[in-house]
């Protein structure tokens, strides 16, 4: 059998004995991830797929032998609550019923989940091993700022807890991060027994040349431990670092289906797949549903006005600021806001000056964020630096990990010279137990619900509650078109029917 059931219960699937070619020689196999229900949706759709929208596929994207699909993570549960009023752990557990085999993953920050703060260890663990007991069976685990100590504190807790846990090693281009300083990170976490490491590139930044010589490096690092590339094609690029990947020794790629794909999401499982085999490598993953499945998510991306995924322009312009794709839109509504639209360039000047002004923190969550919001401060208000966020002190201050480059001195004074600064030069993050947690919550409170109202405000979670149970269809009007095509199929028994008038030119052709 290609499963066997991990310490959850789980299907887990298992490597395959490498296939012979006609000469006897073993070819290696390519395995896939999905990212469309996670990643892809999170880049292109603000992280707003609801049950609904994914459980009409579930069961397609089940059977085509994906080595894991990404579904959820804590932001993504925080939309869910707060923008969507479903119950995340509702659609977990839907979705999951519809993915019998797969190897569902879920994922969070290594000292944090939802916020851009800190989140005690005693929630950490509870929401790793919630997250288990609900058929999730791979953790992906990052931090940007590298808490090598923490990142594997919580993989331990993922295996123990019966996870395939996946620590991930986020690229960034910086004076700082070096080959080397990859590498030292990526031999430290082939030490922590974890079955695979993810290599991410978040802002699509990672060239052509530069993955030419870091991910061959990498693999050396890995000592045996098995990588997986996660690269977002923003620019284009990834598509081409996939190649140069697998003929490195990395065989697990991260790509997304039809609509989700591309853009600020992964490369198309399409192009990649057919990559693979032309480079003769061993692809046992099963296609023929990607048509259907990526029509529904065009279906519901037409419908719910989301941005569909589109291939770009390589732009060199983009690796100055180096923003992940989620965070654009956002900035640009922040401008919005204070009628600033024409500042755009601007701002994403200012983004480039000020990550490197704060020690060049790797550009995702949560300090692309950080570095975005103080930006905009710094051009909102008269004078730079003159307002930092809470969340920025705490980075500043060294209570998120070590950052990596030096800190631009006069950030510091203006950063420390305040009160407020003051006070968080000797914070120490709090650490309340779980028994501290629910005296305060409620003692007799689900582990699902005292997650949702510790992390999520209460008036959103009273909101989601009184919303019911998650739909598990969405009924959408007709668009003019499809009300056209239906009347013309019923108006008439011909074969063939075109019809044209302006702005219309539609052509209808029964099968035999």
């Amino acid at each position: 059998s290609p499963h066997s059931l991990g310490r959850t219960g789980i299907p887990r699937r298992l490597g395959r004995w490498p296939r012979r070619s006609s000469k006897g020689n073993s070819v290696t196999e390519i395995k896939f991830i999905d990212q469309s229900l996670r990643d892809g949706q999170q880049s292109l759709w603000g992280m707003r797929m609801r049950a609904a929208h994914s459980l009409p596929v579930a069961a397609d994207i089940d059977r085509m032998g994906y080595s894991v699909v990404d579904f959820t993570g804590s932001s993504l549960f925080e939309v869910l609550v707060r923008y969507c009023q479903e119950n995340p752990w509702e659609t977990v557990d839907l979705v999951r019923g519809a993915m019998p085999t797969a190897r569902m993953r879920a994922g969070a920050r290594a000292n944090a989940i939802v916020g851009m703060g800190l989140t005690p260890r005693s929630i950490l663990e509870l929401w790793v091993r919630t997250l288990a007991k609900h058929g999730i069976g791979s953790f992906w685990i990052f931090d940007c700022l590298f808490n090598l100590d923490q990142m594997k504190w919580m993989s331990g807790i993922a295996q123990d807890a019966g996870m395939h846990a996946a620590p991930q090693v986020m690229f960034a281009e910086s004076p700082v991060h070096t080959d080397d300083y990859y590498a030292n990170i990526v031999a430290e976490m082939a030490t922590w027994g974890t079955e695979s490491i993810i290599l991410g590139d978040e802002a699509g930044v990672l060239t052509a040349e530069r993955a030419a010589r870091w991910v061959p490096e990498m693999v050396e690092a890995a000592s045996g431990v098995p990588l997986e590339a996660h690269f977002h094609n923003t620019t284009g690029i990834s598509t081409l670092n996939y190649i140069t990947a697998a003929k490195a020794g990395v065989h697990i790629l991260h790509t997304a289906m039809g609509p989700m794909a591309n853009g600020p999401s992964m490369p198309s499982v399409t192009v990649t797949a057919d990559n693979m085999r032309r480079l003769g490598f061993d692809v046992n993953l099963d296609e023929s549903a990607v048509p259907e499945i990526s029509e529904h998510f065009r279906r519901v991306d037409e419908a719910e006005g989301y941005t569909l995924g589109a291939p770009r322009e390589y732009n060199l312009a983009h690796s100055h600021a180096q923003l992940p794709g989620g965070m654009t839109g956002t900035l640009v509504n922040q401008l919005r806001q204070y009628g600033m639209e024409d500042r755009y360039d601007e701002l994403m000047e200012e983004i480039g000056v000020v990550r490197e002004e704060m020690g060049y923190p790797i550009m995702a969550t949560p300090y692309s964020q950080l570095v975005g919001i103080q930006a905009l401060l710094n051009l909102v208000n008269d004078e730079r630096y003159s307002v930092f966020p809470d969340e920025n002190l705490m980075y500043l201050a060294g209570h998120m990990g070590p950052i990596p480059g030096v800190v631009a001195e006069d950030v510091q004074d203006r950063a420390f010279g305040s009160k407020r600064g003051k006070e968080f030069l000797d914070w120490e993050p709090p650490q309340p137990t779980l028994s501290e947690i629910r005296h305060q919550f409620g003692e007799n409170m689900s582990d699902e619900e005292l997650l949702l109202r510790f992390l999520i405000p209460g008036p959103d979670v009273d909101a989601m509650y009184a919303a019911g149970p998650a739909k598990t269809q969405l009924d959408y009007p007709e668009t003019p078109g499809a009300m056209l095509a239906r009347e013309l199929m019923q108006s008439t028994t011909a074969r063939y029917v075109n019809y044209q008038s302006a702005g219309v030119d539609m052509t209808l052709q029964r099968n035999a």
